[in-house]
């Protein structure tokens, strides 16, 4: 019994069991019959049934708040929304009871051993298992996933699959089954922590009764293996992990895991290859890179030996491999044995090289190569599901008893005529757990995705893993990229298990930093632009602002005479037509002005600025703390359009939220981030645009042909600097001053002069260019930045009252002129490697 909050009388909890229904003739994860739950299930049901629906509503709403705010991502191809569809997760987690995990952990160690035996005789051994007969020579050497330039290269400690993840799933008698095995480049694991971080979050006091196993050791004993792993350099390596870019559909978990595991996040084109060793491009030149946690699929990885036409590898890192130079986890040619005809053979190789049998048995398996199973195939074809042999089982697959007369007789075809590309497999009854849908209790299909990596001299398990779930009850796959969710998997401890709080990341500072101190050049040249681009975001919004406060000001219409000058203005800065400074195109400025809010299509508007933004952020990820990656986060979220709102309220409201959000994410950047390069280039950007976009605003303001002082208060509130002015001079806008304030006022964070003087500090602040040419000149700054403090602007203001503007618009002019040139020297000292800078 519980109390109500309102009346203080009790009332008997929920049965949210009441109405789950168990799919007949598969095993359910949470019933043994109807209405009866398993023991391992009790403890955690009578604790949803005292929440009762309203409260699991409030906290499940409060766990996709969290995923949102993390920005958790998977990117479906093909899908609408693309980068931004958000992770699917259910708040109900997988129990596993603590026996039933020592089983198959015991079978997953032993299944990462045989693997590595596998793979250390077809590659770096004598092939005893093809000469012995023990695997057909078409399994290999027809087999795409085998790679001929990596024969002959040894791993270290015979190493080849340092994580490896197995789909398992149970039998309707409760046995599990492997149905496929990922050792190519095992993608999961990251999402699996960010599953257990919001889980525990909105179930604190039922996570810590089940005695739920912690997955943070995982995490660090895979760290420590890959940095064991170094083949020089070993007391401060330098370890990387490689990805495909933001298209990639787990890129999320890139990034959460490099920030986790306290290592750089790189592209290939972050790396190149010098003498047989590979580097990573700084801005301090170039670094040597000891270990590549890779999440590059083994034929991208070198386009120079494997696939020439990837442009996400790096090019010579098979020979670097080959030296002994770097070492590359998981090995390249490990996505070998993941293809799915290995699956028959298993049972046999593991009796041979362990003599064993197999724990975790796979779920069963015919390849087509063989006659006796080509066979077996073709006389049970309606009840099995034909795969292709060779490559991931995440390609095509077609079940027999649902293709029509055309296709069966095209499929069956194919099989006689190439019977080596095909295996045949027993169809799996997956088993059914319970999802949180409709405020009620669901059965539906799930797969687990259980992981084991390298460590301690033998394999070490996740206690957990990545639970798949299917969106409907009677589909027979289960997949992300189909539309399925996800769910934590709690692994129940014998007894208590020690109470800790999830680490934010495995990094140690000190060691980190000793090992690996650089920016590279894509990651600063993205933060230069994130600066850029922030601020540009922030102008547009203050001038969008400026312009629609006095739309819906009483005050305001055609006939204003600010509102004409800030057309004027916007037409000065390009963001409207020229017709636009004369009075009479001031009518069709609202419809204009929602443009630029709302169409991405449009240059320069918000939406097409928030997309630039959003695109950058995502390439340095890794690079942000959590907090600072919500505020980037929300910026996203917050520019969504709401509903039931008029056009330009909706537009005001937008903007006063969005320039909060640039104002935290500026705050962050000042107090949290750390004063490195990586901060000196986001603030270096972030200063010269503002000092750009500030020389525009004054050149367009002073352009006014008609009553140039309208403009002056407006230029003073999208300079943020208004309420300085009054308690200033105490007076209405005048040029004299409204130039001093906004120009060589070094104490207005808001001025040119100010920007200056960060750019002063900066500059002196660059990498300095070591192996430089004698006499080379370093990037140096414009000239006018140095002339700022001898400018008489009272002069050129009282010039410009009398009619002579060239003076105040050739400073102006060269302001504007100079300091992109400034930028560009920049991106071409710091942002590519041309010349080679090996420190």
């Amino acid at each position: 019994m519980r109390a109500t909050p309102e009346t203080g009388s009790t009332v008997a909890p929920a049965n949210l069991s009441q109405g789950y229904r168990p799919a007949p003739g598969v095993y359910d994860e949470m019933q043994s019959a109807p209405g009866a739950p398993r023991p391992h299930w009790r403890g955690f049901i009578s604790a949803l049934d005292r929440l009762g629906r309203h409260e699991l509503a409030s906290r499940w709403e409060n766990g996709r708040r969290i995923i949102r705010e993390h920005g958790v991502t998977y990117n479906v191809y093909g899908d609408p929304q693309g980068m931004d569809r958000p992770w699917e997760l259910d708040m109900v987690p997988l129990l596993v009871p603590f026996d039933e995990w020592q089983r198959i952990e015991a079978g997953l160690v032993q299944r990462a051993r045989l693997f590595n035996l596998i793979l250390a005789d077809l590659y770096g051994g004598a092939q005893h298992l093809l000469r012995d007969g023990f695997l057909p020579p078409e399994l290999v050497y027809a087999n795409p996933g085998f790679l001929r330039p990596c024969h002959g290269i040894r791993a270290p400690k015979d190493i080849y699959v340092h994580l490896h993840a197995a789909d398992l799933a149970r039998s309707p008698d409760g046995q599990w089954w492997v149905l496929a095995d990922r050792t190519q480049a095992p993608s999961g694991t990251g999402y699996a922590l960010e599953n257990r971080v919001v889980l525990s979050r909105i179930l604190p006091d039922e996570f810590r009764d089940c005695q739920v196993q912690r997955l943070a050791g995982f995490f660090r004993t895979q760290r420590e293996t890959l940095q064991d792993l170094a083949p020089a350099n070993r007391d401060h390596p330098t370890v990387v992990l490689l990805t495909p870019g933001p298209h990639n559909e787990t890129y999320f978990e890139h990034a959460y895991l490099a920030r986790y595991l306290g290592f750089p996040l790189v592209e290939g084109g972050d790396l190149t290859v010098r003498d047989r060793r590979v580097f990573i491009k700084t801005l301090e030149g170039l670094q040597p890179v000891d270990v590549i946690l890779r999440r590059v699929d083994d034929t991208f990885c070198d386009p120079l030996e494997l696939r020439g036409d990837s442009f996400l590898g790096v090019p010579g890192l098979v020979e670097a491999t080959r030296a002994g130079n770097v070492t590359v986890a998981n090995a390249l040619g490990a996505g070998l044995v993941e293809s799915p005809a290995f699956l028959a053979f298993l049972p046999f190789l593991c009796r041979h090289l362990l003599g064993e049998e197999l724990l975790l048995p796979s779920v069963a398996t015919w390849w087509c190569g063989q006659g006796k199973e080509q066979q077996y195939v073709l006389d049970h074809f309606g009840e099995l599901v034909i795969k292709p042999a060779f490559g991931s089982t995440q390609g095509e697959r077609w079940f027999g008893a649902q293709l029509g007369a055309a296709d069966r007789g095209k499929l069956l075809k194919a099989i006689r005529t190439r019977p080596h590309e095909f295996i045949g497999q027993e169809r799996a009854a997956l088993a059914r757990a319970p999802v949180w849908q409709e405020e009620r209790l669901q059965a539906r299909p799930v797969v687990l995705r259980a992981y084991v990596a390298a460590g301690g001299g033998s394999f070490v398990v996740m206690p957990g893993g990545l639970t798949r779930v299917s969106s409907m009850s009677e589909d027979p796959i289960v997949s992300m990229q189909s539309g399925g969710g996800s769910k934590d998997t709690w692994v129940l401890a014998s007894g208590p298990v020690v109470q800790a709080p999830m680490p934010a990341t495995l990094a140690e500072p000190r060691h980190v930093e000793r090992a690996y101190s650089g920016v590279p050049s894509r990651v600063a040249e993205n933060l230069f632009w994130l600066g850029r681009y922030t601020e540009r975001l922030e102008q547009t919004l203050r001038i969008l602002r400026c312009v629609l406060g006095r739309l819906s000001d009483e005050t305001g219409g055609e006939g204003s005479t600010q509102l004409a000058a800030l057309a004027g203005v916007m037409a000065g800065l390009g963001m409207l037509p020229e017709r636009f400074r004369k009075p009479a195109a001031v009518a069709e400025l609202p419809q204009r002005v929602l443009r630029l809010v709302y169409k991405p299509d449009v240059t320069g508007s918000v939406r097409e600025l928030l997309g630039r933004i959003r695109l950058l952020v995502s390439l340095v990820r890794d690079r942000f703390s959590g907090d600072t990656w919500r505020i980037l986060n929300r910026l996203e979220l917050d520019s969504r359009t709401r509903a039931g709102r008029p056009p330009l309220a909706n537009a005001v409201a937008l903007i006063h939220t969005l320039v909060l959000d640039l104002a935290a994410f500026n705050g962050m950047e000042m107090e949290n981030m750390t004063r490195g390069h990586g901060w000196l280039f986001l603030d270096l950007g972030r200063r010269l645009e503002r000092a750009i976009n500030l020389a525009k605003l004054l050149r367009a303001g002073i352009a006014i042909d008609t009553r140039p002082d309208a403009v002056l208060e407006p230029l003073l509130e999208i300079a943020d600097s208004v309420m300085t002015y009054r308690r200033r001079y105490f007076a209405e806008p005048a040029l004299p001053a409204v130039l001093e304030l906004l120009v060589s006022d070094a104490t207005n964070p808001r001025s040119l002069a100010f920007q200056f003087e960060a750019l002063r500090a900066h500059a002196a602040d660059l990498p300095a260019d070591a192996a430089a040419a004698p006499g080379e000149e370093q990037v140096g700054l414009p000239s006018v930045v140095a002339v700022l403090p001898g400018v008489d602007l009272a002069e050129r203001a009282a010039q410009f009252e009398r009619g002579d503007h060239q003076p105040l618009e050739d400073f102006l002019a060269g302001v504007e002129h100079e300091l992109p040139v400034f930028a560009e020297q920049v991106a071409h000292r710091y942002f590519s490697h041309s010349v080679q800078r090996v420190s």
